[in-house]
């Protein structure tokens, strides 16, 4: 498939929009936040590896590479955006400046967050980044093990919620 090709599939539906859809199944953001929370998963990146294998596609090595700046971008810009939203949440139930400020900071996040999808719709774009699924690829689920810093059943039980919600629903 050449990029063209590849870029109409890939927009069909776009990353954000996807990663949207499945945000809001059942039960799949709070998997995907205790992933976050729990075993250090970028909820970003389980999004992107989600959407590609909805489109029957995988990383390549070239794309892992690519995923450096990625990474840099959510540990530099979202992550501290989402620490400070975080800790303004007492303060902000009481005091009502500081809920107009933890507000703006949550529509920062998800812009931080909308770009970081950007950023991985562009890598996927790239053709050389991704390629079409093998039968001896890794399942979605070990693809997405990868992702995690560690591993244990509540880890696991967010795993299959969200590949379930994505197998059972393709958005």
């Amino acid at each position: 498939m050449h990029s063209t090709q590849l870029c109409d599939v890939l927009r069909n539906p776009p990353l954000w929009d996807y990663a949207l859809t499945l945000y809001q199944r059942p039960e799949v953001a709070d998997a995907c936040l205790q992933l976050q929370d729990t075993a250090g998963a970028d909820v970003c990146e389980l999004l992107w590896r989600c959407w590609l294998d909805h489109h029957a596609l995988v990383p390549t090595e070239k794309a892992h590479n690519a995923l450096d700046e990625v990474r840099a971008w959510q540990a530099e810009v979202t992550q501290p955006i989402r620490h400070l939203r975080r800790m303004l949440k007492p303060r902000a139930r009481d005091e009502y400046d500081v809920a107009t400020l933890r507000d703006h900071l949550k529509e920062a996040e998800l812009l931080a967050e909308h770009e970081t999808l950007r950023q991985f719709q562009a890598i996927s774009e790239t053709s050389h980044a991704i390629r079409k699924h093998r039968a001896d690829d890794a399942s979605l689920t070990m693809q997405l093990t990868r992702c995690l810093v560690m591993q244990g059943p509540a880890q696991e039980a967010a795993l299959a919620t969200l590949t379930t919600q994505h197998t059972a629903h393709h958005p």
